[in-house]
């Protein structure tokens, strides 16, 4: 495109930014025990307050809850979506995107928010806009834009159940990436994590990483520690900070295993852990070196930094009484 073409193509996008999607549309089944039942087998959840009637009565809330993660999938119209789906500003957008060459799409973000627990037999409207778009970005992918959409969730009687943000980057796949391989020679490359983002305020961070050492940063001016990194201290505003090495010592204080689905680049089944570390700050990363059966809350860990894949160095954890 040439800069006046481009010009046009972003006034064009731009306009999509307050667009309303969906205006209370209700979803096509109420909440019930047998989408219920398919989610949480898929999801590996046996949390009784989904299934188990019995335990749900003697509980606080006397009843069956649906999941709180599953309060999108209410609204999802199912396989025909991926053949026919109907105008809306989402999908005149995304057109308008393909048109231009950005036909690349990669889900790079969801966040959730609950503000109260649907029961059997309530039914889910959502109101969605689109709330933002980036500026255009460089990525591993390609050239593009990151867009967000904000649903909002509530029950028959318009009381919000929950809020859910999600990113979406829309990108010109880089030159070669849909390109046959030719010969035996030419192999498919390894996956590789999604490349970490590498900006102003956490870029030393990685650097550090990369060098096989793990900083925790600090304020100079009250001596707080923070992670992850930011340019200000959350207890006394101050923008001075340094860093210290951490010892990567520290404790398991929540974790989980991923199944399904398997992400490209990760070991499957994957164990991602909260590590309470000994210096005070809270840090995520993968637990390696046991089973999750043998991991426990409380549990002592040691980290090592080691390379994940052929760019990236990370903190990777395994109980202490283990040799990395």
């Amino acid at each position: 495109m040439t800069p006046e073409e481009h010009q046009l193509f972003e006034q064009k996008i731009y306009a999509y930014v307050g667009r309303e999607v969906f205006s209370s549309q209700p979803a096509p089944d109420r909440i019930n025990e047998a989408m219920i039942r398919h989610w949480a087998e898929a999801m590996g959840d046996k949390n009784p307050a989904y299934q188990d009637a019995e335990w749900a009565e003697q509980s606080m809330r006397g009843r069956l809850i649906g999941p709180p993660a599953m309060m999108y999938c209410w609204n999802q119209e199912g396989i025909t979506a991926a053949t026919k789906r109907s105008s809306d500003a989402l999908t005149d957008m995304c057109d308008l995107f393909d048109q231009h060459g950005y036909s690349g799409v990669l889900g790079t973000n969801v966040k959730q928010e609950y503000f109260k627990e649907a029961g059997m037999g309530d039914q889910v409207f959502v109101d969605m806009i689109i709330d933002t778009i980036s500026e255009q970005k460089a990525t591993a992918r390609g050239i593009g834009y990151f867009f967000e959409s904000l649903a909002t969730f509530s029950d028959q009687h318009g009381e919000k159940i929950g809020t859910q943000r999600f990113r979406v980057l829309k990108f010109i796949p880089a030159e070669g990436a849909n390109s046959t391989v030719s010969s035996d020679e030419e192999a498919l490359e390894t996956p590789t994590r999604i490349a970490s983002p590498r900006g102003h305020d956490n870029g030393w961070w990685w650097e550090a990483a990369d060098e096989g050492r793990m900083l925790i940063q600090r304020c100079t001016a009250c001596q707080t520690l923070r992670h992850p990194p930011r340019p200000m201290c959350g207890e006394c505003q101050s923008m001075d900070w340094d860093s210290i090495e951490s010892t990567m010592q520290g404790e398991v204080l929540s974790f989980t295993e991923i199944h399904h689905p398997k992400v490209p680049g990760y070991p499957s089944p994957l164990i991602c852990a909260v590590i309470k570390m000994d210096e005070g700050t809270n840090f995520v990363s993968n637990l390696r070196g046991c089973e999750a059966r043998d991991a426990s809350i409380g549990m002592r860990v040691s980290g090592v930094m080691e390379q994940v894949d052929d760019k990236t160095m990370l903190p990777q954890f395994y109980p202490a009484t283990q040799e990395a």
